[in-house]
């Protein structure tokens, strides 16, 4: 909330779990004790650029437990004389004051801290991918080995399948074929008939003829 001309930290809601807050360059002077009551977890607050003009305003930040990191710089308070050496004896949970420690060693920057604590996390994340758990490659194996034997019955079956299809084809051939040689024959058996029958008629006919010639004579 930096640069939006904020003078009361009043109606700021409830935080719990804020680590850094940016504040810098509005017009607060006073009501931080505001700040441990609705971000009890801050580590880092930049009041720089504010209306805090005495050690009383920013002694409400003592109840910030695990406050590591202030900034006030650009702000009336640094004016006073020995600013710093107040500061850190009023605030003796941080470590960091505008940037610098007390042996004027300057604070990691935050960009930095915040790939430190990423890469702690990636490294917990690749522990955790790093393998599978125990007994899980066991599972597979076995998994594996049930997927082949249902194959080879799968494939067993499609066989005996295959198999009785074909013997149930080769049967129906012969059996069609049977049929085919029976209906040849009746029809060859019919044709003998017919001729048999027609040679009679023939003789008959001669006979009849043969007798009638008889009767004239």
């Amino acid at each position: 909330m930096a640069n939006v001309e904020l003078s009361s930290l009043a109606r700021l809601p409830s935080l719990n779990k804020l680590r850094k807050l940016e504040l810098s360059d509005n017009i607060i002077s006073g009501g931080l004790e505001v700040l441990a009551e609705k971000c009890p977890n801050l580590t880092y607050l930049n009041l720089s650029g504010n209306k805090i003009k005495d050690l009383s305003t920013v002694e409400a930040l003592q109840n910030l437990k695990n406050l590591k990191s202030l900034d006030l710089f650009n702000c009336e308070i640094t004016n006073l004389e020995d600013y710093r050496e107040s500061i850190f004896e009023l605030l003796q949970q941080i470590t960091y004051l505008d940037g610098f420690d007390q042996e004027d060693n300057e604070a990691p920057d935050s960009e930095e801290e915040d790939d430190e604590d990423g890469d702690e996390d990636d490294e917990d994340e690749e522990e955790d991918e790093a393998g599978p758990p125990e007994g899980y490659e066991e599972e597979e194996e076995e998994e594996e080995e049930d997927e082949d034997e249902d194959e080879d019955e799968a494939g067993s079956e499609l066989g005996e399948g295959e198999e009785e299809v074909g013997l149930s084809y080769l049967m129906k051939e012969e059996i069609q074929d049977e049929e085919d040689d029976d209906d040849y024959v009746e029809e060859g058996e019919e044709e003998e008939e017919e001729e048999e029958e027609g040679l009679r008629g023939e003789k008959r006919k001669r006979d009849a003829e043969d007798d009638g010639e008889e009767e004239d004579d």
